[in-house]
């Protein structure tokens, strides 16, 4: 019997009689046999990390970095201030002294009790804050934002007074009179925040205080202190003078209680199975790859956390003074120009992408195309010479509006810093360390992958932001 390897002619016959055979080894049957050429784990939520790039770290070897300030002195400027934590404002006791009749009163206790029963309202734009012909009843502090003054005027339209801001106050007579009513109508320009305390609140407190009583059939104004235009301290100084007078002695005060910013943390579980481990580790590591990716999620997470978070976040952390609003909606130039104006030696200004193509907009509309600079090798966006960095962790509210933020940075130029301990154990990347928690019943292999960090403005005029701003659809 032969038997016969050339195909027979069936094979090749008509169409009637079947599909035809292959007349070769086909690749799917050959890929069995061949080692393909791979790429290593791709991830499309890495990011470019401008922040993380541009900030200058600070090593905090104790795990506590304390910012020391000088001690600043605004009573008798007439402007009231707060502090914030995240998104809470509260008066500081203090300067309730801003308030001409409790000028020179100086109860702490009693001046806290006061600040506790503020009440913290938000209002939108355009909404009334106090009526005119309203009863006034209570006091007004603006703690954020910018109002009109308005008042009936001579031809029946209603005239602008002036323009209220975070600072200033309005209804202190209410403390020391008969409730009246409101002479003006405030209407909100910007988004405001607004404390308000009202006279009964106020007369739950008075009643309680015999001091305070005391105080208020007998307040007087104060001089003004002495202060530069900062609001700190003056330092007397002498100057053009000749032969021997007595010299001015001076002595340069600190903050009593300086804020300190702990470090973070940002971890995860990275867990492996040892069979994998064993046996796929060709011609890729596959701890390594699984390393590599959740790294690069940690730094993105990072990232997040210095632009967000409720404590130490750029976003949370930049003072009221420093947050300007755009004059009609989106960013436009003249935006930009307040926003680097308000600090020397601005360095950087953030946003997030589409904020950028939103500030390309305005400006091609103006017909100014501002050019590019570089940095670190990238060809970025800038204005004024100040790169434009793209950062997608800059949130996009519902009703299209985001941030841009605006820093100078470094410890040298009191601007802001990030914050990281470097040297910890099984360190991998500075700050960043990976450690073995061991294997459990199951064969899993199991990693503990750290990354400690924080950021801190030394000073306020370091970090500005422009609220509000319309990017559009």
């Amino acid at each position: 019997m032969t038997t016969s390897l050339e195909p027979s002619a069936s094979a090749s016959g008509s169409p009637d009689d079947g599909p035809a055979q292959p007349l070769s080894l086909g690749t799917a049957a050959a890929r069995n046999l061949a080692t393909t050429t791979k790429s290593v784990p791709q991830m499309q939520g890495i990011s470019s990390r401008w922040l993380l790039r541009v900030l200058p770290w600070v090593e905090v070897t104790a795990g506590t970095y304390r910012v020391n300030r000088r001690l600043t002195h605004t009573l008798g400027d007439g402007r009231v201030e707060f502090v914030s934590t995240g998104a809470q404002i509260r008066v500081i006791p203090a300067e309730l002294g801003e308030l001409a009749p409790l000028r020179d009163f100086t109860d702490t206790g009693v001046l806290e009790q006061l600040a506790d029963r503020f009440v913290q309202r938000e209002y939108a734009p355009g909404d009334t804050i106090v009526a005119s012909g309203r009863s006034a009843d209570r006091i007004v502090l603006i703690a954020h934002g910018k109002a009109d003054r308005l008042a009936p005027g001579k031809y029946g339209a209603e005239a602008r007074l002036g323009i209220l801001a975070g600072g200033d106050h309005l209804g202190e007579h209410v403390l020391t009179g008969p409730a009246g009513v409101w002479d003006c109508t405030v209407r909100a320009v910007t988004r405001c925040t607004v404390l308000t305390l009202t006279k009964q609140a106020f007369e739950e407190v008075s009643d309680r205080s015999r001091e305070l009583r005391a105080h208020l059939d007998s307040y007087r104004t104060a001089p003004r202190p002495a202060a530069n235009k900062h609001g700190e301290a003056a330092i007397d100084l002498a100057s053009g003078h000749t032969g021997e007078p007595s010299l001015p002695g001076t002595f340069v005060d600190y903050e009593q209680s300086p804020r300190e910013y702990e470090l973070s943390v940002a971890q995860t579980v990275l867990r492996v199975h040892s069979r994998v481990a064993d046996l796929y580790n060709e011609p890729m590591n596959q701890v390594e790859q699984q390393l590599r990716l959740t790294i690069e999620a940690l730094r993105e997470r990072q990232e997040h956390e210095l632009v967000n978070n409720r404590d130490f976040g750029l976003l949370h952390n930049a003072d009221l003074t420093q947050r300007i609003h755009t004059r009609t909606g989106p960013p436009t130039p003249d935006d930009l120009d307040e926003l680097i104006s308000r600090r020397r030696k601005t360095q950087f200004l953030l946003a997030h992408p589409r904020t950028i193509a939103a500030i390309g907009r305005e400006c091609t509309s103006r017909g100014i195309y501002p050019q590019g600079t570089e940095l670190d090798g990238h060809n970025l966006r800038a204005w004024r010479g100040i790169p434009l960095l793209p950062c997608n962790k800059i949130p996009i509210s519902p009703q299209s509006t985001s941030s841009v933020l605006a820093l100078r940075t470094g410890e040298a130029d009191q601007g802001v810093v990030g914050l990281r301990q470097t040297g910890i154990p099984d360190e991998i990347e500075p700050g960043l360390n990976v450690r073995f928690m061991g294997l459990d019943e199951k064969a899993v292999i199991s990693y503990l992958v750290s990354t400690y960090f924080s950021a801190a403005v030394l000073v306020p005029d370091a970090l500005g932001i422009l609220e509000d701003v319309e990017i559009g659809a």
